[in-house]
């Protein structure tokens, strides 16, 4: 028996989590070479992998600080994602497989785990710098209004423009502080757009009464002509906005409105656009159209993920971008080509892809005080930006999300840490909580290879396949564990958004790797559907391959967690079609907490269900279907009580898949069939979790608190 199949010492990872989420590109960077969706934390992984294969009386916490090498150990991620189980497999001296269906993970994990010296990286892009920096900021230039010499943009701020069927043109803003800092109350200035002249104003960011500085019109700051769904005219007239976009056929013009840039003293400065800036613009256009480009074709897709983008009449992946973007990523993207040595070009490839969520025009402003962009994905949907922000797609060094400073905060960032992996360990004082850098792991060096012959005769390979994981490469009895986190049940499917990247990498990889060759990212095996039989059939093609690949007394380790009782129901269904037996569920830190996704969720979960899975053997409990619920219930209770030790609530969310992880536990121990399982999923969620606290044992005993605090199920 393994370690984690008893316990999993979640207070104290989940703290590290904690930390480590607020600056996961800067604890974790080879993981953040790329976007990737939900991406899980690493010190999670790395406990994950230490409770498969440390013994039952071997704690994980103890272990998680020291060097391990647990060389003869394989193990195997099915879902490979960004290469979390990977990479941390290596810290750990285990020898790894991933797998993924997606060829944008392949191609990030890849370039994540290769190793190159700092000194070469930055040779090349000194020499790509040479070739073509001055001929990408030529576009991007303004004049300094004191000096009346040219400077440089850091960010063009555009907004979208409808036509009613009466001919009026109306610019979608909800209001018109466009620039404030992201803690307003303690800065309050703002910048401000004058709705009469368009001129770029400075005010309170509450102010309701603003006199322009050039027209000499007063008007309110906060009430634009457009919200979410619908547009006023000035007539008082409401529109659709979908409704005057489908008119067209085509996405909405753009009209520039403002400008940041950096003055002749370094300062930055706010600025109205002026005949120059707009005739720069044209210059683009005309050179855009007079070129030979290297410009993606890829159509998107309907789908759940697309629709919005596609109701704003976006048909094409290119029309993301505004000619200017496109003709400065088509001159990077054809000197990156002309880089000899295949994998210091699929470096710089990786990192051109990288750059494309932060240079287009789903962008917009996050404001003063914060990284000044927000990407495309800051939504799991790609829903269109009223008031985009166009990046410097070379940059400044006071520019983010470019072509300069990603190569230095994820490039570099990631090879250095392949140098020099580290755990962060937490220190409290008096409520202050800081970390501070411990190395745990030698250098990371291995060698990505594609095929499990090159594996198996290299000790410091790791396989990384694309492919369905159905169809694994790999022998029977294979693997000493699988540590994975399996795709969304529902509305995010992967491939869908992934095909922003995969248009334009296809354009530099088709001739080199066949998964480039198809035409999108997609792929029949994928486990990604809102019809729970369909998710739950997938998944369970993924979870037989497993059961096959896996040794005898091997286990199967996941994350999972949901809000709805057909996601638990199709899980539990696809792990027992597989013949596995869920063992433990423990609860752990999920993603970041306030992630945008999460701050619009009303029950924001944020703990994982990890799932311990073993080839099933005949049930050892003789439980009926009441006991399964009782013992479900007093696990949830310990789970409770164990959170309110070290003070950390629950949101509703939280404990809901607490909850509904021990169910499936229980049910799978005492082999209850899908029916019987789908009636307890239920009835957990109709319980009325709602303003409840964790509850220790010793709180339970007195009556008073009892009343005002029972658990949903007493």
């Amino acid at each position: 028996m393994k370690a984690i199949e008893v316990d999993f010492p979640f207070e104290q990872i989940n703290a590290v989590a904690e930390m480590e989420s607020w600056r996961k590109e800067i604890h974790r960077p080879i993981y953040y070479i790329h976007k990737w969706w939900a991406k899980r934390l690493g010190s999670v992984f790395r406990a994950n992998v230490l409770g498969v294969l440390l013994e039952q009386d071997e704690d994980i916490w103890s272990a998680f600080y020291k060097a391990h090498h647990f060389e003869k150990a394989i193990i195997l991620d099915p879902f490979m994602g960004s290469g979390t189980t990977l990479g941390e497999c290596a810290k750990l001296g285990v020898r790894a497989i991933g797998c993924d269906i997606n060829p944008i993970s392949t191609f990030m994990v890849r370039q994540a785990l290769t190793p190159i010296d700092e000194w070469t990286l930055k040779k090349t892009f000194g020499a790509i710098e040479a070739d073509v920096k001055e001929h990408i900021q030529s576009y991007y230039k303004t004049l300094d209004p004191k000096t009346h010499q040219k400077c440089d943009v850091l960010y063009y701020f555009w907004v979208k423009v409808v036509k009613t069927p009466e001919g009026e043109e109306i610019p979608l803003f909800k209001n018109y502080v466009f620039s404030k800092n992201a803690n307003p109350n303690h800065k309050p200035k703002a910048q401000i757009l004058c709705p009469y002249c368009w001129t770029v104003n400075t005010g309170e960011y509450n102010t309701l009464t603003l006199k322009c500085i050039h027209c000499d019109n007063t008007f309110n700051p906060q009430q634009g002509a457009a919200n979410e769904q619908s547009v006023i005219s000035q007539t008082g007239k409401r529109y659709k906005i979908k409704d005057l976009i489908k008119n067209s056929g085509l996405p909405p013009k753009h009209r520039l409105y403002a400008i940041m840039a950096v003055d002749s003293q370094g300062q930055k400065i706010y600025l109205t656009p002026t005949t120059y800036d707009h005739e720069l613009f044209l210059t683009a256009q005309k050179d855009f159209s007079q070129s030979t480009l290297l410009i993606p074709t890829l159509k998107l897709r309907e789908g759940y993920n697309t629709k919005q983008a596609i109701g704003y009449g976006y048909q094409f992946w290119h029309q993301f971008f505004n000619e200017r973007q496109l003709l400065c990523l088509s001159i990077l993207l054809t000197r990156i080509r002309q880089i000899p040595e295949q994998s210091l070009r699929e470096h710089f490839l990786c990192l051109f892809s990288s750059i494309l969520e932060l240079n287009n025009l789903f962008c917009s402003f996050k404001g003063e005080g914060t990284g000044a962009v927000r990407p495309l994905f800051s939504h799991h949907i790609l829903k269109p930006e009223k008031t985009p922000l166009e990046n410097n797609v070379w940059g400044t060094e006071k520019s983010s999300g470019t072509f300069l400073s990603l190569f230095k905060s994820r490039l570099l960032n990631a090879k250095k840490y392949l140098n020099a992996p580290f755990e962060i360990r937490l220190h409290e004082n008096e409520g202050v909580k800081k970390t501070t850098k411990e190395i745990c792991s030698p250098k990371m060096e291995v060698k990505t290879v594609d095929s499990y012959s090159a594996f198996i005769n290299n000790q410091k390979a790791v396989l990384v396949i694309n492919g369905d994981s159905a169809q694994l490469p790999i022998p029977n009895e294979s693997v000493d564990a699988i540590v994975t986190d399996p795709p969304y049940f529902d509305f995010i499917h992967y491939s869908e958004l992934s095909d922003f990247f995969y248009a334009w990498l296809q354009l530099a990889l088709k001739d080199s790797y066949h998964e480039f060759q198809q035409e999108n990212s997609s792929h029949l095996g994928e486990v990604q559907s809102k019809n729970p039989t369909h998710f739950s059939i997938q998944l369970s093609r993924v979870f037989s391959e497993c059961f096959r690949v896996l040794k005898a007394q091997g286990l199967m380790v996941f994350s999972f967690h949901h809000g709805k009782p057909e996601a638990w129901l199709s899980l539990y269904q696809a792990i027992t079609d597989a013949d596995f037996l869920i063992v433990a569920s423990h609860p752990v830190k999920a993603e970041m907490s306030v992630s945008k996704t999460k701050a619009a969720t009303k029950n924001p979960i944020n703990i994982d269900a990890i799932i311990v899975c073993k080839k099933a053997i005949q049930p050892t409990h003789s439980n009926s279907a009441d006991e399964v619920w009782l013992k479900a219930s007093k696990s949830y209770q310990d789970y409770c009580d164990r959170f309110w030790q070290v003070g950390q609530k629950l949101s509703n969310g939280d404990k809901y898949v607490i909850f509904s992880a021990q169910i499936l536990v229980e049910s799978s121990l005492a082999n209850l069939e899908k029916q019987q399982v789908q009636q307890w999923l239920e009835k957990v969620s109709q319980l009325n979790f709602e303003n409840r606290e964790n509850v220790p044992a010793e709180v339970k005993k007195n009556p008073p608190v009892i009343k005002q605090m029972s658990l949903p199920f007493n």
